[in-house]
């Protein structure tokens, strides 16, 4: 049964990879900015979907409220009150996509290779994994007092960006 258990998880693993590279390939090569931020919702989601994998949950549902339910809300924002254009964007490419690509297979070679050498010999054993209410409970006992002063300066960024984007 675990190995049964451990085979879906592996394809689980994979489907989720390839359908984060689309998208993070897709992020970069869209020319309308709105579908790019759109791709990036679907790899900031499969991000959640590997924390899910790797029983996680605390930080999966934190991805979501964090990433997808407010950068990607703060991102669209930004573009719609840039005015930035809607359609595609056919002037901001230029020919120096082979230099990007030699860079950025270099830069997975070395990694690669530095993942390897550094990893080739580590034997990984079972972690222990935090629940959620093992979070809960040291986020509102142990660190009350910096949860909320990180709490009243966002209102304070909240409150400033308000006033800044208010027109008079």
């Amino acid at each position: 049964m675990l190995a049964q258990m451990m085979v879906a998880e592996n394809i689980a693993f994979y489907l989720i990879a390839a359908m984060m590279v689309f998208a993070a390939v897709r992020v970069v090569t869209a020319r309308n900015i709105v579908h790019s931020a759109l791709y990036l919702v679907l790899v900031l989601a499969g991000v959640a979907a590997l924390y899910i994998l790797l029983a996680a949950e605390f930080i999966a549902i934190s991805q979501v409220l964090v990433y997808i339910g407010a950068i990607i809300v703060l991102f669209l924002f930004g573009i719609m009150l840039t005015r930035a254009p809607m359609g595609p964007m056919y002037d901001t490419d230029n020919e120096q996509r082979a230099v990007g690509a030699a860079i950025a297979a270099l830069l997975l070679g070395v990694m690669g290779y530095s993942l390897w050498r550094g990893f080739r010999d580590v034997q990984f054993v079972d972690l222990q994994v935090q629940t959620t209410n093992d979070v809960a409970n040291s986020v509102f006992s142990t660190y009350v007092l910096p949860f909320e002063i990180i709490s009243v300066v966002l209102l304070a960024a909240l409150i400033g960006a308000i006033v800044l984007a208010r027109r008079d």
